[in-house]
């Protein structure tokens, strides 16, 4: 049944007309950028014999039927649909391809959240994800966390900024200031407390 849900969900994708191709986004940028180890579930809309679900390999290409080695890294999930495309038109007639991330593996489309929370986990890197959205996927802050003494390391262009947060103000207080954005990428560290 899920089988058959996500393929209609592909096929009405796949009608959908869409953009033309775009330039890859910068990091930060609100797309998902696809990375080596990242499963990927490619629908060929009236070609069930060429949907198939791949993995990204290290190298940052993917074969599927029809289409060997296509690179994948670096590029949107719709970019890579348009690719796909242009290889399948030499053998099916208009082919409509869709393509789902199913499983993110790549360390840049995740946030990472570490420190005194109550399960420190990689999560998926979501478009409009904040901190509070990363603090309820991992539990919450620990019993010793220093909140207000938390920090967000990001990586812009090679340079690692930091951004000083107070997650027990956030959490407290409501203070809705300190929700901000998350980029892929990002970690989030809770600092234990001092006694």
């Amino acid at each position: 049944m899920l089988t058959v849900l996500l393929f209609a969900a592909g096929v009405a994708l796949a009608q959908t007309p869409g953009p033309g191709p775009q330039q890859p986004q910068a990091r930060g940028g609100g797309e998902y950028i696809i990375g080596p180890g990242d499963t990927l579930q490619v629908f060929v809309w009236r070609n069930p014999d060429l949907s198939v679900t791949v993995p990204v390999r290290p190298d940052g290409k993917i074969s599927t039927p029809l289409v060997e080695d296509m690179a994948a890294v670096g590029k949107t999930p719709t970019q890579l649909a348009r690719d796909v495309e242009k290889v399948l038109s030499e053998y099916v007639r208009s082919p409509e391809v869709n393509i789902i991330v199913t499983q993110p593996a790549s360390a840049f489309n995740q946030v990472k959240v570490i420190g005194q929370v109550q399960k420190p986990a990689a999560i998926p890197y979501r478009e409009g994800m904040t901190v509070l959205d990363a603090l309820l996927a991992v539990g919450g802050l620990g019993t010793f966390a220093a909140g207000d003494r938390s920090h967000l390391v990001r990586t812009v262009d090679g340079k690692e900024t930091e951004i000083r947060l107070k997650l027990d103000a956030l959490l407290n207080k409501g203070d809705m200031s300190q929700n901000v954005p998350l980029h892929p990428g990002d970690v989030l560290v809770v600092p234990e407390s001092r006694f």
